[in-house]
C-alpha cells in the first residue's frame, strides 16, 4: 500500500509536470506591453540605460524588478539580442511551478491539503494563467511572490517573507494590497500578541525598496512610473464600468461562460462563489487565524480596482486568482464534508466536482487557435493585434532613418520591431503627452483616442494607429490631413476599427 509521503510526491509531480506542460504546447504569444518591458531590458544591455528611448529617462515600466530579472536572464542567454519571448516565458514558467507548491502547502496550513492541491491544479491550467505566462508579462512572477510572502509569514520566517514582499512590490506597487494587510496584522500581533517582529524583517523588506526608491527618485526624477499616471487620464470608462468586469470575473473563476453562456454562467456564480469563499473564510481563520490578510486579499483587490474604476486590462483580474481558488475549494470542501456519508463518497464528490471545473476551464483551450501558430492555446491568448502591429513594423521601417521618431498609440511591438524613437501617445512613455488629455468625451468611440494637438506639436515623423482611435478626432483634424500622408491600410476590424492605418509626414 502506497505511503502518505509517496502519494504527495506523486500527486505534487503531476501538478508540476501538468503547469508546465500547459506552457511549453502553446510556445509564446506575447503580449503588446510585454515588448515594453523587453525593450528596457534591451536598452539596459545594449548600454542604453534602464530607458525606453535612448537619452530620455523617464520610468514608463511599472515592473523594474521583473525588467532587470529579464536583463539579466538574457544577458547570460546571448545579450541584447537574446530571445526575450522565449526567456519569459522559461521564467513564468518557474514562477508557476513554485506557485502550484506553495498553495498546495498553503491548503495544508490551512485545515485542508486536498484543497490546497485542488488550487494547484486549477492554477497549473487556468487560462488566467496561461495566458499571461506566455503572453511574457511579470504577472506569473509576481503572483508568485505574493504567494511567497504570505507563504513565509504563515510559516514565522520573516527574511524571506520580508524579501518576498519587497520582491513583489519592486515587481508591481499594487502589491500594497496585500503587503499593507499582512504588515499592519504583523504589527499588531507584534504589539498585542507579543509575536516576535525584528529588524531583520524590517530590513529584509525596506532596504530592497528604499535601495530602488532612492535610485529611481535620482535617476527618472520620480519613483512613481509614468505609465500610472498616464492610464488615469487617458482612458475613459463609463462609471462602474470597473465594478461589472470585477464581478463578471470573480463570478466566472472557471470560464463557467463556455457552459453556461454569459447570463447564466454570472448568475449561477453570484449563487454559489461568494457563499463557498464565505465558507473557505470561515474554516480557513479557524485553523489558522494568522491567514487573515491573504483571505482577505481578494476582497480588497475587488475594491481597490472597482472603485477608482481605471481601465481593467485582461492581466489585471489574474493575481487574486490563486486566493481565490482556495477559498472556494476550501468551502466546497467543508460544505461536502458535512454530508453525512462515507469518505470514499465524500471524496468522489470532491473529485468529480474537481473534474467539472478542470474542465471548465479547459473548455476555453483551442487545439487549432485561428491565428499565430497551429499550438493548443488557451482562446484567451489572443494576440491578432500584435500579428498586426509586426506586420506595420515591416512596412513602416524602411521609412524610418535614424533619429526618427514614430507615433503611437500602441507601442510595444512597434517599438521593439523598429528600434525607431516612439512617440507614446497614451504617455506611458512620453510624459509630456499627459498634458493633453482629458480629451472631450465626444473624440472617443471606445474607451481611449489619440489627442490630436498631441501628434500637431510633436510632427513625428511616422503615425501607426487603429483607425477607432482617431475616428472622432486625428483623423478629422484638417492640419493632420494637410501634414500627413496614408502609406498603407491593414485590414482589420478589431475594436470596431476601420483598419490599422500607417501615416508618414509630407516632406
Amino acid at each position: 500500500m502506497l505511503s502518505m509521503k509517496r502519494i504527495r510526491l506523486a500527486g505534487a509531480a503531476l501538478v508540476l509536470a501538468v503547469a508546465i506542460f500547459a506552457r511549453i504546447v502553446p510556445g509564446p504569444r506575447t503580449i503588446d506591453d510585454a515588448y515594453i518591458t523587453f525593450r528596457y531590458a534591451r536598452n539596459l544591455l545594449s548600454g542604453n540605460g534602464f530607458v525606453y528611448n535612448p537619452g530620455e529617462r523617464v520610468l514608463g515600466t511599472t515592473t523594474p524588478l521583473y525588467t532587470l530579472l529579464l536583463a539579466g536572464l538574457a544577458g547570460m542567454a546571448g545579450g541584447a539580442g537574446a530571445d526575450f519571448a522565449l526567456i519569459a516565458m522559461w521564467l513564468n514558467a518557474a514562477a508557476d511551478v513554485l506557485t502550484c507548491l506553495l498553495l498546495w502547502q498553503i491548503g495544508r496550513r490551512l485545515g485542508s491539503e486536498g484543497a490546497g492541491a485542488a488550487a494547484a491544479l486549477a492554477w497549473a491550467v487556468a487560462p488566467y494563467s496561461v495566458t499571461f505566462a506566455i503572453g511574457g508579462l511579470e504577472t506569473s512572477f509576481y503572483v508568485l511572490l505574493l504567494t511567497a510572502s504570505f507563504y513565509f509569514f504563515l510559516e514565522r520566517r520573516e527574511v524571506p517573507a520580508g524579501l518576498a514582499a519587497a520582491g513583489a512590490f519592486l515587481t508591481r506597487v499594487d502589491a500594497l494590497i496585500l503587503l499593507g494587510p499582512l504588515g499592519l496584522f504583523w504589527l499588531v500581533r507584534a504589539v498585542f500578541k507579543k509575536e516576535r517582529l525584528t529588524w531583520r524583517v524590517v530590513l529584509a523588506a525596506g532596504l530592497p525598496v528604499m535601495l530602488w526608491l532612492g535610485f529611481a527618485w535620482f535617476y527618472f526624477g520620480s519613483p512613481v512610473p509614468q505609465s500610472v499616471q498616464a492610464k488615469l487620464v487617458a482612458y475613459r470608462l463609463e462609471p462602474g464600468a470597473s465594478l461589472v468586469r470585477l464581478i463578471q470575473h470573480y463570478v466566472t473563476p472557471f470560464s463557467e461562460y463556455n457552459l453556461l453562456g454569459p447570463a447564466l454562467g454570472v448568475g449561477f456564480g453570484l449563487l454559489v462563489y461568494p457563499f463557498l469563499a464565505a465558507i473557505g473564510v470561515r474554516r480557513a481563520l479557524k485553523a489558522e487565524p494568522r491567514s487573515l490578510p491573504w483571505l482577505a486579499y481578494p476582497f480588497l483587490y475587488f475594491a481597490a480596482f472597482a472603485l477608482p474604476n481605471p481601465l481593467i486590462f485582461r492581466w489585471y483580474l489574474t493575481p487574486p486568482l490563486p486566493a481565490w481558488f482556495l477559498l472556494i475549494f476550501l468551502g466546497g470542501g467543508a460544505l461536502i464534508g458535512s454530508i453525512r456519508t462515507g469518505h470514499r463518497t465524500r471524496l468522489a464528490v470532491c473529485t468529480a466536482l474537481l473534474a467539472v471545473a478542470l474542465g471548465l476551464m479547459l473548455s476555453d483551450w483551442r487545439l487549432h487557435p485561428d491565428h499565430a501558430q497551429d499550438r493548443p492555446a488557451p482562446d484567451m491568448a489572443f494576440i491578432k493585434l500584435e500579428l498586426l502591429y509586426r506586420q506595420a513594423a515591416a512596412a513602416v521601417k524602411p521609412h524610418l532613418r535614424d533619429g526618427s521618431t514614430l507615433a503611437a498609440g500602441d507601442v510595444g511591438v512597434l517599438g521593439f520591431d523598429t528600434g525607431a524613437r516612439i512617440y507614446d501617445l497614451v504617455g506611458l512613455n512620453s510624459p509630456q503627452v499627459t498634458r493633453y488629455y482629458p480629451l472631450d468625451a465626444g473624440k472617443y468611440v471606445i474607451n481611449y483616442a489619440v489627442a490630436p494637438d498631441s501628434v500637431i506639436d510633436e510632427m513625428p515623423d511616422a503615425v501607426i494607429i487603429l483607425e477607432v482611435y482617431g475616428r472622432k478626432g486625428l483623423l478629422l483634424d484638417p492640419r493632420f490631413i494637410k501634414a500627413y500622408t496614408l502609406l498603407q491600410k491593414i485590414e482589420t476590424d478589431l475594436y470596431g476599427s476601420d483598419g490599422l492605418l500607417i501615416y508618414l509626414r509630407n516632406p
